[in-house]
C-alpha cells in the first residue's frame, strides 16, 4: 500500500495532540480518522480497516496497551505506532510485545513521527509481501509435488502394465498355469483384509501376487510342462525364476516393498524356505502372505503330474503347513477367507 492511499487512526485523549498529528499526517497525503479513547478505537477498528494505528498508551477506560492487543488480534496485518508521555521500559517491552511496530516518547518532532510511521508501514508492506511469496510458493510447491506424483503414478502404472502384460502372454502358452498370477492375488488380498492390513498394504500385495512369477519367462516350458518327477537340477533350474522375478522388477523401485513381498514368497516360516533362508518374522508380511495364497493355488489348480486338490482336502492338508512352510496367523487368516468363501 502507498502511503498516499494509507488509512491511519489516531488514538489519543488530548484533544490538541491528537488533532495536531492528524493535521499533520494528512499533510503528508495519509488519510486519517481520529479516536479520542480506547472504547472508540476500538469501534473505529470493528467499523474500518486501517493500514496503522498510531496510540496513546495511557488513557481513560481502555489504555492503549490493550487496544494494541485487541487490534492486533483481529488484524495481524494493523501497523502499530506507540505513543507515551513516560519512559517506562515495561511498557514499551509489552507494546512490542503486543504487536507494536514502533514506540515514540511524548513531546515527538512532527518529523520523527512521520518517519516511525513510514518504518512502521514498510515493515508492514515486506510482512504481507513475505506473506503473499510464501503463498505463492507453497502454492507452486504443492501443484509441483502434484504433478511429480502423477507422472509417478503414471510411470508407475506404464511399467506394471507392461510386466503385468508379460505375464498374462507368458500365462496364455502355459496351459496349466493360465489365470494362476490373478487368482493368487485376490487370494492374497483377500488374506492380509482378513489380517486387518491396511489398504495400502493390501494393494501392494494384491499386485505382488500379480507380478511375482514373472521370472517364469526365463525358466524352459520342457521342465513348466513335465508331467513326471523333477530332477534335482530341474528343480533349482525353477528356483533361479524368483532371482529372474526380482531382477526385472528391480528397476522399477517406485514399487516399493511390493519387490521386497515378491523376492520373500518362497521363504519359509522355519527358515528352510529360499533365496535368503529367512525366518519367522524376518520374512515380509506380504511375502507370508503370498507363500500361503501361492501354496493353496498350487494344489487346488491341475498339474502335468497331478489333478487338483478339492477345497476340503487343500485345508486339512495346509493346516499341516502351519508352523512349518506357513505363518499360523497367516493360516488362521486363510482358513478364515477358505470359510467364507471369498478370495478376492
Amino acid at each position: 500500500m502507498t502511503a498516499s492511499a494509507a488509512h491511519l487512526l489516531v488514538v489519543d485523549d488530548e484533544r490538541p495532540l491528537r488533532e495536531g498529528l492528524a493535521r499533520y499526517l494528512r499533510g503528508r497525503g495519509f488519510l486519517v480518522d481520529e479516536a479520542a479513547d480506547g472504547m472508540a478505537a476500538l469501534s473505529a477498528l470493528e467499523r474500518q480497516r486501517f493500514a496503522a494505528v498510531i496510540c496513546d498508551i495511557l488513557m481513560p477506560g481502555i489504555n492503549g496497551l490493550e487496544v494494541v492487543k485487541r487490534a492486533t488480534a483481529a488484524d495481524g496485518d494493523l501497523a502499530i505506532v506507540m505513543l507515551t508521555a513516560v519512559n517506562d521500559a515495561s511498557s514499551a517491552r509489552t507494546a512490542l510485545q503486543s504487536g507494536a511496530l514502533e514506540y515514540l516518547l511524548k513531546p515527538m518532532e512532527l518529523d520523527d513521527l512521520g518517519r516511525a510511521v513510514d518504518r512502521a508501514l514498510h515493515r508492514r508492506d515486506l510482512r504481507i509481501d513475505q506473506r503473499r511469496t510464501e503463498r505463492l510458493i507453497r502454492g507452486e510447491v504443492e501443484q509441483r509435488t502434484i504433478e511429480i506424483e502423477q507422472e509417478k503414478e503414471r510411470l508407475r502404472d506404464l511399467s506394471v502394465g507392461v510386466v503385468d502384460a508379460l505375464v498374462t502372454a507368458m500365462e496364455a502358452k502355459e496351459p496349466f498355469y493360465r489365470g494362476q498370477s490373478g487368482r493368487v492375488a485376490d487370494l492374497a488380498a483377500a488374506i492380509a483384509r482378513a489380517m486387518g492390513l491396511d489398504a495400502e498394504t493390501v494393494d501392494q500385495i494384491r499386485l505382488a501376487g500379480r507380478l511375482r512369477d514373472v521370472g517364469r519367462i526365463g525358466v524352459r516350458e520342457s521342465v513348466l510342462n513335465k508331467a513326471g518327477t523333477l530332477t534335482d537340477k530341474e528343480l533349482e533350474h525353477i528356483r533361479e525364476h524368483l532371482l529372474i522375478s526380482v531382477e526385472i522388477l528391480a528397476p522399477l523401485e517406485h514399487l516399493g516393498p511390493v519387490i521386497t513381498f515378491v523376492q520373500d514368497h518362497h521363504e519359509r516360516w522355519d527358515g528352510a524356505g529360499y533365496p535368503r533362508g529367512l525366518r519367522g518374522a524376518e520374512i515380509s508380511i506380504g511375502g507370508r502372505i503370498l507363500a500361503a495364497a501361492d501354496a493353496y493355488n498350487a494344489i487346488t489348480s491341475p498339474r502335468p503330474h497331478r489333478a487338483p486338490m478339492t477345497a476340503e482336502r487343500a485345508a486339512t492338508f495346509m493346516e499341516t503347513l502351519s508352523g512349518t512352510l506357513l505363518d499360523p496367523d497367516v493360516f488362521r487368516a486363510l482358513r478364515r477367507v477358505m470359510r467364507s468363501g471369498l478370495s478376492c
